[in-house]
């Protein structure tokens, strides 16, 4: 397979257009052009559809996708790991959940970096991302909030995320506040936060994930369920205040790793005990 066709058809899909693709790998459009039909000839199948409007994928486009990213992303690690260092004894590949690195993933990696002997790629993304990358074998460990239940895949519970109430108004009030803004944290943070609230008006805002969240209150004012490991620091300089009568939500955080991975297990448990 060549690993140049497939990393052009992606970069097609991502982009939506075969000059944009040009543009992203430096190449002429024509090579861009020459690489997808050489791809389509290799499949017998059509993968783009090509339009004044852009480029898509057909269905035959779509199936290959996923095994384009995993074939890319492969290579791309092998690449890593052939140039790693000489003399390096352990290879991690290591996923972390988006909402996780603030704090969570900044003491994962520092932790593994602090091993001289170790040579770490990190990969970011949700937790569908995180349980294809396993599957797939692009990664041999995942820190997630969700524990991935797959033959071969360990599972433990490395500590728990605090959702503490905050404001930019030290005298937000729990209820009806006109500045709250929902935080969509998934089905269980739902429920907890419905029982608690039940008698409370709906959040006229929501966002999916806690960053952006964040970054918005700070400009415009607000009050949201936030990982107090995210705001502490707005905390200590009164940018933001903690609502104390407010109930604290959890979020367990699990890390995920594969059997008989390339990995030293002892190191592991060392640095879930740090986080």
């Amino acid at each position: 397979m060549n690993i140049a066709a497939i990393q052009t058809f992606l970069a097609i899909v991502e982009t939506g257009s075969l000059v944009r693709a040009s543009e992203r790998l430096n190449v002429t459009q024509s090579t861009v052009t020459a690489r997808l039909k050489a791809l389509e000839d290799s499949l017998g199948q059509t993968l783009i559809n090509r339009s004044k409007s852009g480029a898509t994928c057909t269905s035959a486009g779509l199936r290959l996708q996923r095994y384009a990213q995993t074939i890319s992303g492969m290579w791309r690690q092998a690449r890593l790991e052939v140039a790693s260092p000489t003399g390096s004894r352990v290879f991690r590949n290591c996923a972390v959940h988006t909402d996780l690195w603030d704090g969570w993933g900044e003491r994962l990696f520092a932790a593994l970096d602090a091993h001289v002997g170790i040579s770490v790629s990190l990969f970011s993304g949700g937790e569908g991302d995180l349980t294809n990358w396993l599957d797939q074998g692009l990664v041999d460990t995942a820190l997630g909030y969700v524990p991935i239940t797959r033959a071969g895949v360990i599972n433990e519970t490395v500590g728990e995320d605090r959702l503490a109430l905050v404001s930019t108004n030290p005298d937000a009030p729990l209820r009806f506040d006109p500045g709250y803004i929902f935080v969509d944290y998934g089905e269980d943070f739902s429920q907890q936060h419905m029982t608690f609230y039940a008698d409370a008006n709906s959040a006229r805002l929501t966002f999916s994930a806690p960053s952006p969240a964040l970054s918005y209150i700070l400009q415009t004012g607000g009050t949201a369920y936030l990982p107090r490991r995210m705001v502490q620091g707005f905390l200590d300089q009164q940018r933001l205040y903690l609502l104390a009568d407010a109930p604290v939500f959890t979020r367990a955080v699990f890390l995920n790793r594969k059997e008989g991975a390339a990995v030293d297990a002892s190191l592991w448990h060392e640095d879930c005990a740090t986080l």
